[in-house]
């Protein structure tokens, strides 16, 4: 049996950007209030707000609208940062343009994001994240001048190594290092690459492993 999902069919998938995150948000807003961002901005000037901390503190104490919900009418009033407004090439290119040396690595990942079906992919100013339908799997960062980290959620060791691909995970076993993150963080896997060469067919079975773990 396959550990890496087989390629979906059709044109390949495109990367999504910011642009998912704000629909996102102006949903959240709209479900949680019934209004929409066009209509809480109104509002908002109408009351004379002029700072978005001052915008932050009059939704949450006025009418408990916190979080990122607050974002959809931040955004609304006073402008989308920068970064947000570039496509998922331009994101991704900014990430490389100094490491061009490490930008195949990248580009091997993707091609396999972008060939698998169920997988998702996430443009981000500093990193790329790999999503499945039910959460992110993978992160996709340049952290170093020579290396290129895909940190991971994933079980190595408990009920979810043992259902899905236990035997791809031993062979990938050296590969894989455990990173020290926050108590809330569950991106407590790593594997550091330095060459496109190590994308390589033990480390795409550790990413589908993490696919279906999360799927």
């Amino acid at each position: 049996m396959p550990t890496t999902p087989e390629p979906a069919p059709g044109p390949q998938k495109e990367a999504g950007t910011w642009q998912l995150m704000v629909d996102n948000n102006k949903a959240r807003l709209l479900r949680k209030t019934g209004k929409d961002t066009a209509h809480w901005a109104g509002k908002a000037r109408a009351a004379g707000i002029q700072s978005d901390g001052e915008l932050r503190v009059w939704l949450r104490d006025e009418f408990g609208v916190t979080g990122y919900a607050q974002y959809a009418v931040s955004w609304e009033m006073f402008g989308y940062p920068d970064f947000m407004l570039r496509d998922a090439d331009e994101l991704i290119g900014g990430q490389y343009a100094n490491h061009p040396h490490l930008r195949p690595i990248a580009d091997a990942i993707l091609a396999w994001a972008s060939a698998t079906g169920g997988v998702a992919i996430q443009m981000r100013k500093g990193y790329v994240s790999l999503h499945s339908a039910r959460r992110k799997f993978a992160q996709v960062t340049r952290t170093t001048n020579n290396a290129v980290d895909v940190t991971l959620r994933l079980d190595t060791t408990g009920p979810g190594a043992a259902g899905v691909d236990a035997v791809g995970l031993q062979a990938a076993a050296g590969r894989i290092e455990t990173v020290k993150t926050r108590a809330d963080d569950l991106f407590t896997r790593r594997v550091r690459l330095t060459s496109a060469d190590q994308v390589d067919d033990e480390l795409l079975e550790t990413l589908a492993t993490a696919l279906a773990q999360n799927s």
